[in-house]
């Protein structure tokens, strides 16, 4: 369903109130005691800009999505959220002072997330997962559209499915998938039993025009139990000890490997699956200086040849929070097996998200941010001003800054 201009908010107040009271509860009541908290994971009743410094006023308009995102990991609270405004899983075009440009809803009972525009055939289009959501992680498809979210491909590797944390389009017309298939394992690593269920999180490299699966790398076959920081257990008792939340190129087209729950980034070689070096986690090779400190981060990825950006959330929730949630940049030296902090920006308010959120480079040299579970949209200029601020209902698992395609 495509809807314009669209800013209708539920009447139902005291029914919103209600579901607030439960949202917040779920962080805030675990959370009173630690020395640093996760923020709250609800913003207000309406997108609220905060900062706006109109000499940063570039072309463009913010994409996110709202609702309650799959890769949220609170059980139930999709449901909850739907009864207040904002709460309705959709894709979103705003401009700057949050008013809807486009908006796209999926049918009833599936979600959307990790809504942007990639490069498809040469052309900038729409994209998002689109599915339901399953203990932390979703099973859908990634999905591929016009201006006017007209289906031009839909990308499905079958199994488990697609899931929420990435669907990223590569030059060559690959797209790069994560997916959770639930497999038996011995789990006595982790505090688990000797014949359980987890989550085999993977990544998968999709011929898009073919639905060809090209490659596929195991976390379970590759890193091992005893390298995850969780023996958390999800819906129905299965495990989740390794959590892919995203998957990029590096410079020479190596697979760049984020595993949230083993608190490291992976470089990977596509082509045998071998690791080629860990930063962060448990056994580390490369070597970091001091500064480069991150757990539990998203959306890592290459802002040059040689800097590593990723989100550190330095959070899985109330009972592991280890200070605020940045944005940081490291320059990694493959060949002394070193690597050093380049640049680490937190928000004033040192926000702590304990899920999701993203950064994006922007062509005038700010960088744009999604809190992630914490519902703020930030952008900063390269000296670290502040210079856009808002606030939405509800985190989006990742936002950006662009034009529209057409």
């Amino acid at each position: 369903m495509f809807v314009s201009d669209s800013r209708k908010f539920s009447r139902r107040l005291p029914v919103s109130l209600a579901a607030v009271s439960v949202l917040v509860a779920a962080c805030a009541g675990a959370a009173g005691a630690q020395p640093v908290a996760p923020s709250l994971p609800f913003g207000g009743f309406a997108y609220t800009v905060k900062t706006e410094n109109a000499g940063e006023q570039g072309d463009g308009y913010v994409y996110y999505t709202s609702g309650v995102s799959a890769a949220a990991l609170v059980p139930g609270a999709g449901t909850v959220a739907q009864a207040l405004p904002g709460g309705r899983p959709a894709n979103i075009v705003a401009d700057r002072s949050g008013k809807e440009i486009k908006r796209y809803e999926p049918p009833a009972g599936q979600d959307v997330s990790n809504f942007r525009t990639q490069v498809y055939q040469g052309r900038k289009v729409f994209t998002w997962w689109q599915g339901s959501t399953v203990a932390g992680h979703g099973a859908g498809v990634g999905i591929i559209a016009d201006e006017n979210f007209d289906v031009l491909a839909t990308v499905d590797p079958g199994g488990a499915g697609a899931d929420v944390h990435e669907f990223r389009l590569t030059p060559d017309g690959h797209a790069l998938l994560t997916s959770y298939p639930q497999v038996q394992a011995d789990l006595t690593a982790i505090g688990g039993p000797a014949d359980g269920k987890m989550f085999d999180t993977v990544a998968l490299v999709i011929d898009v025009a073919s639905g060809k699966q090209l490659f596929r790398w195991s976390a379970a076959e590759h890193v091992p139990l005893s390298d995850s920081e969780t023996s958390g257990k999800l819906t129905g008792d299965v495990y989740d000890p390794y959590h892919m939340n995203s998957i990029s190129l590096d410079p020479s087209g190596n697979l760049v490997v984020s595993l949230r729950n083993t608190a490291a980034v992976y470089d990977v070689d596509p082509n045998s699956g071998d690791i080629r070096w860990q930063l962060g986690g448990k056994h580390p090779t490369l070597t970091a200086d001091p500064g480069v400190e991150f757990a539990f981060q998203h959306d890592a990825e290459f802002s040059d040849a040689s800097t590593l950006r990723l989100f550190n959330n330095n959070s899985s929730g109330p009972a592991e929070t280890r200070g605020a949630s940045s944005v940081e940049w490291i320059h990694i030296d493959e060949a002394n097996h070193s690597a050093t902090l380049v640049r680490n920006q937190q928000h004033p308010e040192g926000l702590v998200s304990m899920a999701m959120g993203n950064a994006q480079a922007l062509p005038n040299g700010d960088t744009f941010v999604s809190w992630g579970m914490t519902p703020r949209i930030s952008e900063f200029s390269p000296t670290g001003e502040l210079v856009y601020d808002a606030a939405l209902p509800f985190g989006s698992y990742r936002a950006y800054f662009d034009t529209l395609p057409g």
